[in-house]
């Protein structure tokens, strides 16, 4: 037994083969639990730092490729023991065989590593992407796909320099330097893009408004449907679809309209001269007797002027911020108890046009 063990072949011991074969298929059995207590660690770690993670859910993205990256390294370090068989000796590509076979092993290793890396950066965004679900902002759903997707540029960008370096022995310092400078030009000839990604920074961050926002910026006037990296887009209130380069939004006064904690309404009323004292203290008397409601949460009834033309009645209230629909109700049913009110006291309207100012 021990003759035939140490019989050669492909220039190695028959025991040696035996060896890693036996690493082999003992790494392959017990993978699955050492990948198992691996990321169950990981689990922890996440745990402890106080998320609320679906353990089966993280098991199915982090365990498979950690697997691979167990088995594959088990293989390339055992495999490594042996020497390499007289028969590899030739060139291909004008490369030696055996160099090339561990170039190739050296590329699959960091292949596995950097993809295992590539489904932790998923689960971290799922675990995002669940806490900000139960928020009514939408802004921190969209800022989480981006730096998702941003991260992982990053990584495999990260992945195909260390391949660079590692399997092609080249050196990546040159390259970087190459890099830096095609990034300053492409940074020059892309200068508004960038202005306006750094824009969407400030306003993810920031918040200034939100998807759902009613806004005013310059002579447009709508609703945030989306932030985009490079505009945000609105839906006017004539239902037409504007894209604004969010530079502009960071540079521009915004009106947010949603942010008000309150509604104003005014009426203007320019009363005939002929309008006497007695009715003039009556109706202030009835307007402010209208306006006393629970949806009104202050109001003013004012002889603001007298002038040539009229006297001049000013009716302002505020209400909660309520839906411009509940709004326009009550601004409504104001206007119509003040014509009630006026021609009850028969009070008559000044000028030839006989005009209410109402806004």
């Amino acid at each position: 037994m021990n003759a035939f063990l140490h019989n050669r072949l492909f220039d190695n011991y028959i025991s040696d083969y035996l060896i890693v074969f036996g690493i082999i298929l003992l790494v392959w059995i017990l993978k699955k639990r050492a990948s198992k207590n691996i990321t169950r660690l990981i689990f922890y770690v996440f745990k402890r730092m106080g998320r609320v993670i679906d353990e089966n859910e993280f098991f199915n993205l982090v365990l498979a490729p950690l697997e691979n990256f167990i088995l594959f390294l088990a293989v390339y370090i055992s495999v490594g023991t042996l020497d390499a068989p007289s028969i590899l000796h030739f060139k291909l590509f004008k490369i030696p065989v055996k160099v090339l076979i561990d170039r190739v092993s050296v590329g699959m290793l960091i292949f596995f590593f950097f993809h295992t890396l590539l489904r932790v950066i998923d689960y971290i965004a799922i675990i995002l992407e669940k806490r900000a679900s139960v928020t009514e902002d939408t802004t921190d759903d969209q800022l989480i796909i981006f730096f998702r997707e941003f991260l992982k540029v990053i990584l495999v960008i990260i992945c195909i320099l260390v391949m660079i370096r590692m399997v092609f022995n080249e050196d990546i310092t040159k390259i970087l330097a190459g890099l830096s400078l095609a990034g300053a030009a492409i940074a020059l000839a892309a200068k508004e893009s960038l202005e306006n990604l750094i824009a969407s920074f400030i306003i993810f961050f920031d918040r200034p408004f939100r998807v759902g926002d009613l806004l005013k910026v310059q002579q447009i006037q709508g609703t945030v449907e989306k932030i985009g990296l490079r505009s945000t887009r609105i839906r006017t209130n004539d239902k037409t679809y504007v894209s604004i380069p969010n530079k502009q939004m960071v540079d521009t006064v915004v009106d947010n309209f949603s942010l008000r904690n309150k509604r104003r309404g005014e009426l203007t009323l320019f009363l005939d001269l002929k309008t006497n004292l007695n009715q003039v203290n009556q109706l202030i008397k009835e307007l402010e007797a209208a306006l006393s409601s629970d949806a009104i949460t202050e109001k003013t009834v004012l002889l603001s002027d007298m002038r040539i033309e009229a006297f001049v009645i000013t009716i302002e209230y505020f209400t909660d911020s309520i839906p411009i629909n509940e709004f326009n109700e009550i601004k409504q049913s104001i206007n119509l108890k003040t014509l009630e009110i006026l021609e009850k006291l028969q009070i008559e309207i000044a000028g030839k046009n006989k005009t209410i100012g109402m806004s």
